[in-house]
């Protein structure tokens, strides 16, 4: 779909003031056919596929530990990383990786995690999925600068955010913000059920970029309800960070920002639907593989694309098909296992998923593929299944725990965000860009509200603070993917979803934001305070 066709509908949309826009048939099958994002072609003929083998990103060990916390300390830093074969690329990491080191942490067990900025920019961090209060969730202009020079840096980026549609009121000085000068401790209580974190830049403005080039990694919450079930741990307990990429000839991150600098913030205008790349990287790596036994494994998914969706199939796939067993979502596990032949996983999404290669022949080469793919990046990695005899004990339980289901009748209102282009190129929610400081709800603290969602085109949306339960689609039952707890939800074009939340434990400014992190940094967010 080009640009001046794109501007029309938004502009149809906006017009109307609401989904009733898609009543012509002519747009709705135009915009359901249509998925976000422009590709960008690396400069460089990007590697063949398959020949590296998959990285697992390292377990970060905490400096100390007391009676009731780990402590940790860590470095954002640039570093220049073979993630192409032959070929140094410099990027923006946690620690000096791609993805940065996995947390490994237990429910109830205080993080707390200080953050040390050797960046040329400055930096936010958020927890996305974490049950955090507010002076840690990362909030959009609570700045990390810089170690030495940073705040004058600070203010002209801060500044120049000023530029992108709907930020003209927000404070251009760093100092109204909650700033922090070289290092910013964080304060993860992690009372939360066992679930697939993740940790990932949330700069106001910049998230894009900065995500884009690296600074993303896992955090991975365990408590003793999983740890009872009988699922693969150990080496066949397996984090997979999605990440489609873009190169330039000297094997440098290549992203199509309005100021290469990142000074002023924004995409040129044909990547302003979301940007993405040519090379699909799992945990930093292109198109790697993976040496599995006959056994069964535990993949934790998380798609980190800025903007592109996935579809995930197995190829071949096992006899009798169901060989995507989803036992998790964003919020942990589901009360039962849900059996996938294909999963369609959005950005910020996370699925916990069980595969049994014993089902395959040995020698088989698995395919991961992605079906919404049609060039290379319709293929992710492969799984090379052992020709040797193994031992599994491992086996996914009818019954993996019992979830509470939050009661409809108990919402205390309903509220609608309508997440929609503007007629001057910016994205918006309820028709409005964001501006800090400015919240669109004020739920109570300890109170179940019903929060619905519609859209133009496709956005995921994603909560901070709480997960929630999907209670409709398109005013019918959930879809196949919206199980169990979740903090972001994919909603296609002219689609619209309720969800059941719950405000606990933390009063304080949190946000609502597409995680297209295109339309997020054109200002596609809200604030909502919990009082």
């Amino acid at each position: 779909m080009n640009r001046r066709r794109f501007l029309g509908i938004g502009a149809a949309v906006v017009g109307t003031g609401g989904i009733g826009a898609f009543a012509l048939p002519s747009a709705t099958r135009l915009l359901a056919e249509a998925r976000p994002g422009r590709l960008l072609l690396s400069a460089m003929e990007p590697p063949a596929p398959f020949q590296v083998p998959l990285p697992v990103p390292p377990v970060l060990q905490p400096v100390r530990t007391d009676g009731t916390t780990d402590y940790y300390e860590i470095t954002q830093r640039s570093a220049r990383l073979e993630i192409l074969p032959g070929l140094r690329t410099e990027a923006w990491t946690y620690g000096g990786s791609f993805p940065g080191p996995t947390f490994a942490v237990r429910a109830g067990r205080q993080s707390v995690v200080r953050h040390r900025n050797e960046l040329p920019v400055p930096s936010v961090v958020h927890l996305h999925g974490g049950h955090t209060p507010a002076d840690s969730d990362g909030y959009p202009t609570d700045l990390l600068l810089p170690v030495g020079g940073g705040g004058a840096r600070g203010a002209q980026d801060m500044a120049g955010t000023a530029g992108m549609p709907g930020m003209e009121h927000h404070p251009a000085d760093p100092a109204a913000a909650r700033t922090a000068d070289g290092e910013r401790t964080y304060t993860y209580p992690n009372h939360q059920r066992a679930a697939t974190l993740w940790y990932h830049d949330h700069r106001m403005g910049f998230t894009g970029p900065a995500v884009w080039r690296g600074l993303a990694g896992f955090h991975l919450v365990h408590d003793d309800e999983e740890d009872a079930l009988p699922l693969p741990r150990g080496e066949r307990d397996v984090p997979l960070m999605l990440a489609d990429r873009s190169f330039a000839e000297d094997g440098s991150f290549q992203y199509p920002a309005t100021d290469a600098a990142l000074a002023v913030p924004g995409v040129t205008d044909d990547y302003m639907n979301g940007v993405l790349g040519d090379v699909i990287l799992v945990n930093g790596a292109p198109w790697p593989r993976l040496a599995v036994d006959r056994a069964r494994y535990r993949l934790r998914v998380l798609n980190a694309s800025n903007a592109r969706l996935y579809r995930l199939e197995l190829d071949p796939q096992p006899s009798g098909g169901d060989a995507l067993v989803q036992i998790g979502g964003d919020g942990g596990l589901l009360e039962a296992p849900l059996a996938h032949d294909a999963l369609e996983i959005a950005p910020a999404e996370r699925f916990d998923l069980v595969v049994d290669f014993a089902r395959y022949p040995p020698g088989t080469s698995v395919r991961l593929m992605n079906r919404f793919g049609t060039d290379r990046d319709a293929e992710v990695m492969v799984f090379d299944v052992s020709s040797r005899t193994v031992t599994d004990d491992s086996a996914v339980p009818e019954r993996l725990c019992t979830l509470e289901r939050l009661d409809p009748a108990a919402a205390v209102t309903t509220r609608t965000f309508g997440f929609r282009r503007s007629r001057n190129d910016g994205w918006t929610i309820n028709n409005q860009p964001y501006q800090p400081g400015r919240s669109l709800a004020r739920p109570a603290l300890g109170t179940v509200e019903k929060w619905r969602f519609f859209t133009d085109v496709h956005h995921p949306v994603h909560l901070h603070l709480d997960p929630f339960q999907v209670l409709s689609r398109n005013g019918a039952e959930p879809g196949r993917y919206d199980a169990g707890w979740k903090d972001t939800v994919d909603l296609r074009p002219a689609e619209s979803v309720e969800v059941l939340v719950r405000f606990t434990d933390y009063p304080g400014t949190y946000m609502l934001h597409c995680h297209n992190l295109e339309h997020e940094d054109m200002a596609m967010m809200a604030d909502f305070v919990v009082e």
